[in-house]
């Protein structure tokens, strides 16, 4: 071992399957994984595992400790010394319940080996072992978070979500991200489109769980971000290179005509491939599928190339594997082979590594049967006395679109305005060149101590309608801190909880959590408020994304990056000079919810406030 790195072991392995047969396949998959770890010698390990305790975990859920003492009394992991293990086990709490297992093993080799504090910021030295099972919602040195079922709007009930922790390794510091994303529940609808709904689903899932992570009150640090991802392979593009010039059948079910299966024939009638919801079985599975025309067709990644990175995937498909302990080696003939597991790290995680012949990526157990997923492992050498390897290269919290990479497609600021009083016809050429979809001041700290995709936010408090003429025009962040001030002395008059509006447009009982158990600070537990500007009808010029997902209670402006001058200019065309402006907020009360508005005939650079009580 070099002494400056870390021999550093991250795995990735959905378990459920070995807890489906536990007195036979826990066993298996153990003396699997700790073959492994033998063979590769790391001295830091990190296991995320999903789907702890099976499917049915009403009743596999007593077999986790087995598991972990299997793991934990091993001969192999006798010289780690310092455990720390986290068990999402509590299936009872369906609000939070993930079913999501991080462990971490440390040889005695490693002494300055510290975690996160969330909940105080802070690093605390890791010594002995501690296994935190059960409800583990007030463990502090994790922060875990289920998706809301907005998010994969099919599944009728899901424990997909996510889990961090924060380590300091020999005064190098960085994430580990525990995270477990939607299925495909249909070949059928997998196939209709490319990308898929499904992989859209996932990539709005992780965009909001990275934008999280380099938003949030904590410093930015590089990560690891290794779980099940259910990325698949393009199904619609797989199934035209499999059936290129094969007839179709239609195999129809008696009781209600329906299509089940479609069946893609030969001309002399040689069936070649099956799908159906739940079926895909081609005539040669157990090799066509092991050719490297298929990586050609896992694009999910792609989506996020300036983000993440991974290194070369040289191993086969790592799921759905048979879960029958004599077909290890098996495909199922239930979905298209998919590297459905990985371990990814961001742009600045991998100038932590040493580049040496040392590094492998790969699948674990190939001839050995450890469920329908096979555990994917990176072994890598890390840099010791690193620190935080920033993301930007200017300070946290202030991206400029001109000079951050990292994340401008995920900016989410609590205000987001654009004063055109300065701007006219002639002007609009000598506007600034911004690299970013979102016209907005550059990200701050202050604009980002909300979380972005709560109904929660930070205190911005309101009194009265602003009055501004166009020829007096102030910045965004000026009207920004003007509405917080007014806002906040209707606070100090108030003890209502105050809430976000409604859009227009969207029918929403009530604001939905969707990270729910994310730490807010310095926000009053009992005043809350979110400000906003939405358009009347009569603005339809206004291009409006969606905040969050397919359900959100919230519209925002959005400019293509080429486009946005066009739209701005077709926006004020088409807007007439009485059109108002509502910048709403909401405060409610148990007893009544009332909507007034204050003044009708403003000017578009001149804004209402409205008080909804």
């Amino acid at each position: 071992m070099d002494s400056s790195t870390i021999p550093v072991l991250l795995v990735t392995a959905n378990v459920g399957s070995i807890f489906e047969d536990p007195n036979e396949m826990l066993k298996i998959w153990t003396e699997e994984f700790l073959s492994t770890v033998s063979k590769l010698d790391p001295k830091f390990i990190g296991l995320h595992c999903q789907e702890v305790g099976g499917k049915n975990y009403e009743l596999s859920m007593k077999h986790v400790g087995n598991f972990v003492k299997l793991l934990m009394s091993s001969n192999e992991l006798r010289l780690f010394d310092k455990i720390r293990i986290f068990l999402d086990e509590d299936y009872s709490s369906a609000e939070n319940f993930t079913a999501l297992g991080n462990l971490y093993f440390v040889h005695q080799s490693l002494n300055n080996i510290s975690i996160w504090d969330f909940k105080n910021c802070v690093f605390t030295p890791v010594q002995g072992q501690e296994i935190h099972s059960g409800n583990i919602e007030a463990v502090v040195t994790k922060e875990k978070a289920k998706f809301p079922q907005n998010f994969f709007p099919e599944c009728k009930w899901s424990r997909k979500g996510f889990m961090r922790t924060r380590w300091s390794l020999n005064g190098t510091i960085v994430d580990m991200i525990n995270i477990h994303l939607f299925h495909d529940a249909s070949n059928f609808i997998a196939m209709e489109s490319s990308p898929s709904v499904y992989s859209k689903n996932r990539r709005r899932a992780l965009q909001h769980t990275l934008q999280k992570f380099h938003n949030d009150q904590y410093e930015n640090a590089p990560y690891f971000i290794f779980g099940d991802f259910n990325f698949r392979t393009d199904t619609d593009g797989v199934v035209k290179k499999l059936t290129d010039g094969l007839r179709t059948i239609r195999v129809q079910n008696n009781k209600n005509n329906e299509y089940t299966k479609l069946q893609f024939m030969t001309e002399d009638s040689k069936l070649v491939l099956t799908v159906g919801k739940k079926e895909f079985n081609h005539s040669d599975h157990q090799t066509v599928f092991t050719s490297e025309w298929l990586k050609s067709f896992d694009k999910e990644c792609e989506a996020f190339e300036d983000t993440l990175w991974e290194f070369p995937v040289t191993f086969p498909p790592s799921y759905p594997f048979e879960e029958k302990i004599s077909h290890g080696t098996i495909y199922m003939q239930t979905r298209c082979p998919a590297w459905c597991d990985r371990v990814l790290l961001s742009k600045s995680a991998k100038k932590l590594i040493k580049n040496d012949t040392d590094t492998k990526y790969g699948l674990m157990g190939i001839k050995t049967c450890m469920g329908d997923h096979k555990p994917v492992y990176l072994r890598i050498n890390l840099k010791e006395k690193a620190g935080i390897n920033v993301c930007c290269e200017h300070a946290p919290f202030a991206c400029l679109p001109d000079s951050c990479k990292c994340y401008p497609m995920y900016a989410s600021v609590e205000i987001n305005i654009v004063d055109m009083g300065i701007y006219n016809n002639s002007s609009f050429q000598e506007l600034p060149k911004l690299d970013s979809k979102l016209l907005q001041e550059p990200i701050t700290r202050n604009m980002l101590s909300h979380e972005p995709y709560t109904p929660e936010s930070v205190d911005s408090h309101s009194n009265s309608p602003l009055h501004m003429d166009r020829t007096e025009s102030i910045s965004p962040l000026q009207l920004k801190s003007k509405l917080e001030n007014i806002i906040r002395m209707k606070l100090d008059k108030s003890t209502h909880l105050m809430k976000r509006s409604v859009s227009e447009n969207v029918d929403v009982d009530k604001p939905k959590n969707i990270f729910r158990t994310r730490a807010m600070s310095e926000i009053p537990k009992n005043a809350y408020a979110r400000v906003k500007l939405i358009p009347t009808s009569r603005a339809e010029s206004l291009n409006r994304l969606q905040s969050h997902h397919s359900s959100s209670d919230e519209d925002w402006f959005e400019f293509e990056e080429e486009t946005h001058i066009k739209r701005l200019e077709d926006c004020f065309e088409n807007t007439h000079k009485n059109t108002t402006v509502d910048i709403p907020i909401f405060i409610e009360n148990d007893h009544k919810k009332k909507r007034c508005r204050l003044g009708k005939n403003r000017t578009w650079t001149k804004f209402n406030c409205c008080a909804i009580v």
